[in-house]
């Protein structure tokens, strides 16, 4: 496939943050009661404004039309859906009931991010060594970092759609302080939005170190 066919994936991307970011605010329903979430809110806002930044990034950085751009990019997004697919398997994985006493539990979860990790550094190897400099790989493994942190924040948000609702009450105060009252449900909503924050904001930045540490490899690789 030549360069000037590489797909981005851009909008499929910003399509799939849309997505995710509609799951989150039908789950958080009613709107105004969010301010009574954790830390003045911000736990249930946090997430939303990452998704609304992603659809920005992609349409700006996935709009480029320089050819060696859009190769890195091309290679971070098909290797990101691969990283996205593990992460989001890491979740369903953790999800089971009673896998937390499992003893090889803690491996297997793990191994999943391990995996997914080495997924984005060979995105940036890739680009790295196709370009013949460490920029491409950076970006290229920033992309896939983006793109497996859109799987792995919807694999989280549908977790918590079909996971028991927080039970219904006229206090809101009740309804998001469950950490101090004991409300598991609640608890586990908080523990929910935490890990999609996590995954939007860390895919990213750990993907970018290890493209450039990649990509560092395979530009003195190039031939």
């Amino acid at each position: 496939m030549g360069t000037s066919a590489s797909p981005t994936l851009r909008i499929p991307l910003i399509l799939l943050a849309l997505a995710d970011l509609a799951l989150l605010g039908m789950r958080l329903w009613p709107w105004q009661e969010v301010v009574n979430l954790p830390l003045n809110g911000a736990t249930g806002i946090d997430p939303a404004v990452c998704l609304v930044a992603y659809m920005g990034l992609m349409f700006w950085i996935g709009n480029t039309r320089n050819q060696s751009t859009k190769q890195a990019l091309s290679t971070g997004a098909m290797l990101g859906l691969l990283g996205g697919l593990l992460l989001a398997g890491r979740v369903a994985y953790n999800a089971q009931p009673g896998i937390a006493n499992a003893p090889q539990s803690g491996t297997i979860s793990k191994g999943l991010l391990v995996a997914a990790a080495l997924v984005w550094g060979i995105a940036g190897f890739r680009s790295a060594k196709a370009a013949g400099d460490a920029a491409s790989g950076m970006l290229s493994a920033l992309w896939s970092g983006m793109t497996s942190g859109l799987l792995a924040c919807g694999a989280v948000l549908i977790e918590m759609y079909l996971a028991a609702p927080v039970p219904e009450t006229t206090d809101p105060w009740k309804l998001y302080e469950g950490l101090a009252i004991g409300n598991s449900a609640t608890q586990a909503l908080v523990q929910s939005l935490n890990m999609a924050t996590g995954f939007l904001l860390l895919c990213p930045l750990a993907a970018a170190v290890l493209g450039l540490v990649f990509g560092l490899g395979g530009q003195n690789g190039k031939d």
